[in-house]
């Protein structure tokens, strides 16, 4: 499997700050320049679960309107956390955050990727769901996490990848393959969390589907939805 030849003749348009996801779209190949518009994150309050992010992620690709050729493909994408019936969104401090990890200690909870592909002529959208499980944390953890890491800009007040055991592969069967069928198998490798330091306190206890998601960036959708363009 390789990227779509037809994508050559596109320029591509992330607007997205998140280093996370400039990195993971960056480690495809694909060739793209970063451009944000400020936009009103706020969303209707009876949307529940995958509608959140895909509303989020059309409003945010809404701001270009009338700003794209045909030879340009926007990509804009919104990541929420969902437990307990409702949305865990960026934290607005540290006591923020605190509150949601703990929350998230010793549950299950849902990760929703909505992402928009948007062009002059054309407009995908679609979502992808991961579980993810988080073990028992102490106040001491949650606090060393809150205080190392600074989470505030991450749904959820956490980062899949600074949590897990060290040397563990969080990629999915799935991501697997298609990485390999790109030739990306380097990236596999960066997933893993490193066997020193203060990484890998096994704040996540499991992951359940796509570990890309987790960080705001399902690759192997993308690229799958990419090729309808």
């Amino acid at each position: 499997m390789m990227l779509p030849e037809k994508l050559n003749q596109f320029h591509f348009v992330l607007a997205s700050k998140s280093p996370r996801r400039q990195f993971l779209l960056g480690e495809l190949g694909i060739e793209f320049v970063v451009d944000t518009k400020e936009v009103d994150e706020s969303f209707p309050e009876h949307l529940q679960r995958e509608d959140i992010p895909l509303y989020l992620c059309r409003k945010k690709a809404d701001a270009f309107e009338g700003k794209l050729d045909e030879k340009t493909i926007l990509i804009t994408a919104d990541t929420i956390v969902w437990i307990n019936n409702h949305v865990l969104n960026k934290p607005l401090d540290a006591e923020d955050a605190r509150l949601m990890l703990r929350e998230l200690s010793g549950n299950r909870h849902e990760v929703y990727t909505g992402v928009c592909l948007k062009s002059k002529k054309k407009e995908i959208v679609f979502c992808v769901k991961t579980d993810v499980y988080f073990k028992e944390l102490s106040e001491a953890e949650i606090d060393f996490y809150v205080s190392t890491y600074q989470p505030f800009d991450k749904a959820g007040a956490y980062g899949a990848q600074e949590c897990l055991p060290p040397g563990e592969n969080p990629c999915s069967e799935d991501e697997i393959f298609f990485l390999e069928s790109l030739g990306k198998t380097e990236l596999i490798e960066k997933s893993k969390t490193p066997m020193k330091g203060d990484k890998g306190k096994m704040i996540v206890e499991k992951i359940e589907g796509s570990y890309f998601n987790v960080m705001g960036l399902p690759l192997k959708e993308l690229v799958e939805e990419l090729g309808k363009f």
